[in-house]
């Protein structure tokens, strides 16, 4: 029953290489549409691409229990204590951070606990499971 709710590595890494291209499309996006104005300060664009890379993330983990990658494979984010909620922001952010300070160590983790915790999961009380709409 235990594999069955919380999904492994591979599902994980597919949502991560899907979000990678996503990322990339809205940076390709946001620097077409910033090439339509005339003298687009720097800064505009800095901000820009810091939004799309460092949010992208924890809005849509917090917002919709996953990103596009998560929703593509059928995995959602949720509160350990309740599956059925999603995380707060704060720690959508904090979560984020550690999964990418850490990057594939942190997942590394996901095989050796019953419910296929990583560490960010471990650090701020999330468990990543099946899409109970799949």
């Amino acid at each position: 029953m235990t594999e069955e709710k919380y999904p492994g590595i591979s599902l994980r890494i597919k949502a991560v290489v899907i979000d990678s291209i996503v990322i990339l499309i809205f940076m390709v996006l946001t620097t077409y549409l910033l090439s339509l104005f005339e003298n687009v300060h720097d800064s505009i664009r800095i901000i820009a691409f810091i939004f799309i890379f460092i949010l992208y993330d924890p809005l849509f983990t917090s917002s919709f229990g996953g990103t596009i990658g998560h929703m593509i494979v059928g995995i959602s984010v949720k509160r350990e204590s309740n599956e059925n909620k999603n995380i707060p922001i704060h720690l959508a952010i904090v979560r984020y951070i550690i999964k990418a300070f850490l990057g594939i160590i942190s997942l590394l983790t996901v095989t050796g606990n019953q419910k296929r915790k990583a560490i960010h999961d471990f650090a701020i009380g999330s468990v990543v499971v099946f899409d109970k709409n799949e």
